[in-house]
């Protein structure tokens, strides 16, 4: 699994079937689940996302967890993050996770988040099209990929 992980002051993502969620000051979470993924990559990158010290203290120091600052969750799926651009220009999507793998594992990240954080995140629609609006804080965005542990 890979995620883009951005802290914003707010986020908001309309959704094609008229939907939408918001949230104000937290983390906005794009998740790229890649064919291989299990749920251990799932609970593992929860409890890292929970636990980055990227907000700002009383001095203004990134020191802080999301949980520590009270901030709010968005995690809204995005298998774009496992395009391959090797070769020519049309991005390559084989490592992705067709609907069948991913559904289940979106479902369990976001399980997860609500289990570790003690609330529902606010999330986008899977295979949805989907617009998201954001004021980026910082900015601070940091990529993760749960293959990457080491």
């Amino acid at each position: 699994m890979r995620v883009i992980i951005q802290r914003v002051k707010q986020a908001e993502v309309s959704i094609d079937d008229g939907s939408s969620a918001s949230i104000g000051p937290g983390l906005l979470v794009l998740l790229g689940i890649e064919t291989e993924d299990r749920p251990e990559d799932a609970e593992w990158l929860v409890k890292k996302i929970l636990a980055l010290r990227i907000f700002p203290d009383a001095e203004g120091v990134m020191n802080l967890s999301v949980m520590d600052a009270k901030g709010e969750l968005m995690i809204v799926s995005q298998f774009t993050l496992h395009a391959l651009t090797k070769k020519g220009n049309r991005p390559s999507y084989i490592r992705a996770a067709r609907p069948e793998i991913a559904i289940p594992l979106y479902a369990h990240f976001l399980e997860c988040i609500a289990q570790e954080s003690g609330k529902p995140p606010a999330s986008g629609k899977f295979g949805a099209m989907m617009d998201i609006t954001l004021t980026n804080s910082g900015p601070v965005t940091i990529f993760i990929d749960s293959k990457n542990r080491a």
